[in-house]
C-alpha cells in the first residue's frame, strides 16, 4: 500500500512539474515576443522623433527666414500670384498651368 501512495505521489509531482514548466515556458516566450515587439515600437518611435527634429529645424530656419522681404515677395508671387509693378508675365498656353496660377 505505500508504494501506490509513494507512486501516486511520484506522478501527481511528475505531471504538476510538467505543468509548471509548460507554464514557464509559455510565459518566458510571450515575454520574450512582446519585448521583441516594443522593441520594434522603440525604433519606430525613434525614427518619427528624429523626422520630426529636422521638421522642427526646418520650419525654426522658415522662421527666422519669414522677417527678410525676400521671404514676404517669395509668398506673395507663389500663394498670391501678385507681380511687382510694371513687371510682364508671360503665359505659356501650350502648359495646362502656368506656375504663377498654381491654386486658381
Amino acid at each position: 500500500m505505500a508504494k501506490k501512495k509513494r507512486k501516486k505521489k511520484l506522478k501527481l509531482i511528475h505531471v504538476l512539474l510538467s505543468f509548471l514548466f509548460i507554464y514557464v515556458s509559455t510565459v518566458f516566450f510571450n515575454q520574450n515576443r512582446m519585448l521583441d515587439e516594443l522593441e520594434a515600437k522603440k525604433q519606430e518611435n525613434i525614427s518619427e522623433i528624429n523626422q520630426l527634429k529636422l521638421t522642427i529645424e526646418d520650419l525654426n530656419r522658415q522662421v527666422e527666414s519669414s522677417h527678410t522681404l525676400e521671404f514676404v515677395e517669395k509668398i506673395a508671387r507663389e500663394d498670391f500670384g501678385m507681380v511687382k509693378p510694371r513687371e510682364i508675365i508671360y503665359i505659356d498656353k501650350n502648359k495646362e498651368k502656368s506656375s504663377a496660377f498654381k491654386d486658381q
